[in-house]
């Protein structure tokens, strides 16, 4: 039995904004009846602000939850502000999502990419990309044809949320999770991906370099020691050795250099090369 928070039980219970808007200014879909989930999410636009949001889900508890509080997140934002939620964004609003139903909230984030990306402040739309009629070299290569998932659809889920394994990206995006035939191709997506990272990182100027390192930490290793009461401070960077301060229930506890050398500075190392040192100060 999976470990839901409060936010999502109540989402589910008494999910907001459920329904249509007749006269939507944009509209974008996510997922398939025929994979098991789907959602349609509709958004009224006025001044470049979202006055309204509905929508219509086909599926769980979370993809409910998750579309629920999606809509309550994008209410009185900014279309530009509304364009830089991610699903990791929706998912910490709900308190956290298990592994296995993170792909829940990449649903409410595809329908909300899909609602935007044929909209636009006067008016205009594209009826060749409504219709489909796209050109060969613009359409999206499928990796996934179980539950039609895109190379794209995989790229973003692992920039975003930091996915190093075939089966983390089964859990967000569902590709892999039927027939298995594209595992291979998953796992080259995933290969392809951090032997890029790795390159760009090389070029780096130091500043960049720092900023670098601080996302990694804030994004990816800070959120993992909240959840079990701790914290990591960045002290400081000196060539490719990197000092850091643990908190929290992490400072003092007898598996802090465990934690030190397997997660944090695997993480570390995983991001950004393996010829980087952690030191706790």
């Amino acid at each position: 039995m999976w470990d839901y928070s409060e936010k999502v039980m109540d989402h589910y219970r008494n999910p907001r904004n459920v329904g249509t808007i007749d006269d939507a200014d944009a509209v974008g879909t996510a997922g398939s009846l025929t994979c098991g989930d789907q959602l349609k999410i509709y958004l009224k636009i006025k001044d470049n602000v979202v006055t309204d949001a509905k929508f219509q889900t086909f599926g769980c508890g979370s993809a409910v939850a998750s579309s629920s509080m999606l809509t309550e997140m994008i209410i009185g934002k900014t279309v530009d502000e509304v364009r830089k939620i991610t699903n990791k964004d929706i998912a910490d609003a709900l308190g956290g999502l298990p592994p296995e139903k993170m792909h829940c909230s990449v649903m409410g984030y595809e329908a909300l990419e899909d609602a935007l990306k044929n909209y636009k402040s006067e008016g205009y739309v594209d009826m060749d990309d409504l219709l489909g009629n796209n050109p060969p070299e613009k359409q999206e290569k499928m990796i996934c044809t179980c539950f039609q998932i895109t190379e794209n659809v995989i790229w973003d889920a692992i920039k975003q949320n930091g996915l190093k394994t075939v089966e983390e990206v089964t859990n967000y995006t569902k590709a892999g999770g039927a027939c298995g035939k594209c595992k291979s191709a998953i796992q080259d997506i995933i290969d392809t991906y951090y032997n890029k990272e790795k390159q760009e990182v090389q070029k780096l100027t130091p500043t960049q370099w720092i900023l670098k390192v601080n996302n990694v930490i804030e994004t990816q290793i800070s959120p993992e020691l909240q959840k079990d009461g701790g914290d990591i401070e960045l002290i400081d960077i000196k060539n490719r050795t990197i000092y850091v301060k643990l908190k929290g229930r992490c400072s003092g506890c007898k598996n802090s250099m465990m934690t030190l050398t397997n997660f944090v500075e695997t993480t570390l190392k995983n991001s950004l090369g393996n010829d980087i040192t952690v030191v706790e100060v």
